[in-house]
């Protein structure tokens, strides 16, 4: 007598949600085929080094490669072709390759992609870090007197630009905010981050746009292929031999345009991770991990928001992979609530810049401990709760207000 044939989850993406969400499947007891799908060639590696220290000299890639968990080692990894197209009526993605692949269940971990100019301008000297690949090329132009415009004042804008100043370049920051970092560490704190920069050469150009990217074309080293200068839209120029583009990113939805899922900013997911149709109904079959997923995260609300710090594809992978393991066999997912505590890091100068909570719903901030100009912590609030805190520097006081948080803001 012949038993049912084994399920197949098809995990989209091979960065760390994929592999964590392979993990996690075979954590939650899944013992059918994994198929793991990335476009990339490589097995799943660290990213937020691309932007630090594998700018800042050579980086191996055994360096930033995912040491992986002995339960995955019978995952197949289908690597240098991406998802392409999703059907779930028919259970099939077809990959950029042509192939099909048949599956009963689906993780989206296919996660953001880079921005780009939409002015029209040379491609040599222009780059943007997402990939190891784009590292190592844009590590080769920076060179000591290199003039290097950061088009971006976010925090991978503003790591590009620390670490093209330690290299010796001389670096112009483009942005339209006011302050560098405005969005996730708001007014005050990114004013302070903008003295930083200041204090070690960077010239910052806020509350501009470029409006031009010139080729080079004069010189004995004209290139029409190549930048020579950005113009911005009050007239300055900039010369430049090297651009770096770094206006955010977007969500890898496309492919799932014919699903009939709610991709308006990412994959909208309930707080099992399990992805949502238009009309708000989740799918037990598929579900979402890392900065794709547009999730509700119980420790501040039912908002559902993308978050794209370092430590979220490990949490909703691991909530997700329980959550669809239950799907695949008709049972209920854990009851328990969804309440991660968000976190991320940035190095620049020679700083860690530490977060923990939820910046950005916050109405209030006041510092908490020591001055912006050096270490310091800053608590962000709402409605007088502590939401989320930055610190520079005092990692015990930050550890302690983490736990406060934690405690404080436990559904119950």
């Amino acid at each position: 007598m012949t038993g049912a044939p084994a399920q197949r989850v098809v995990v989209a993406g091979a960065s760390l949600g994929g592999l964590r969400a392979a993990e996690g499947l075979r954590a939650a007891g899944f013992t059918g085929e994994v198929v793991v799908v990335g476009d990339e060639p490589h097995m799943p590696y660290n990213r937020p080094p691309l932007s630090k220290e594998a700018l800042a000299g050579d980086l191996a890639f055994s360096a930033l490669e995912f040491r992986r968990r002995k339960s995955v080692d019978d995952v197949t990894w289908r690597l240098g072709s991406a998802v392409a197209e999703a059907s779930l009526g028919t259970r099939e993605v077809v990959l950029t390759d042509g192939s099909v692949l048949p599956f009963d269940g689906l993780v989206v971990a296919t996660g953001l992609r880079v921005r780009r100019l939409t002015l029209p301008a040379p491609e040599g000297g222009r780059y943007a870090v997402r990939t190891l690949e784009d590292a190592v090329a844009l590590r080769a132009d920076l060179r000591p007197g290199a003039r290097v415009v950061v088009i971006g004042a976010g925090f991978i804008g503003c790591e590009v630009a620390a670490t093209a100043v330690g290299l010796g370049c001389e670096v112009d920051v483009v942005a339209p905010e006011d302050v560098p970092m405005q969005r996730p560490l708001g007014p005050e704190v990114g004013a302070a981050m903008r003295r930083r920069h200041e204090a070690h050469g960077v010239r910052m150009h806020l509350g501009r746009l470029p409006a031009v990217v010139e080729a080079r074309s004069t010189g004995a080293d004209a290139d029409p292929g190549r930048v020579g200068a950005v113009v911005l839209d009050d007239g300055t120029r900039l010369p430049a031999d090297v651009v770096v583009e770094a206006l955010g990113c977007v969500p890898n939805t496309e492919w799932l345009a014919a699903t009939g899922l709610d991709i308006a900013d990412g994959v909208r997911t309930d707080g099992w991770m399990r992805a949502l149709d238009l009309e708000g109904r989740p799918r037990p079959d598929v579900v979402a991990v890392g900065d794709v997923a547009r999730f509700p995260n119980a420790l501040f609300d039912d908002v559902p928001r993308r978050v794209e710090h370092w430590s979220i594809p490990t949490d909703t992978a691991k909530r997700a992979a329980p959550a669809l393991v239950a799907g695949l066999a008709g049972a209920d997912p854990d009851p328990a609530p969804f309440a991660p505590m968000p976190s991320f890091w940035s190095d620049q100068y020679g700083a860690r810049i530490q977060s923990f909570g939820s910046l950005g719903v916050a109405d209030t901030v006041r510092v908490l401990e020591g001055d912006l100009d050096g270490e310091f912590v800053a608590g962000y609030e709402r409605g007088g709760d502590l939401v989320g805190v930055v610190g520079v520097g005092l990692m015990p006081s930050l550890m302690k207000l983490r736990a406060e948080m934690i405690t404080a803001l436990q559904p119950r």
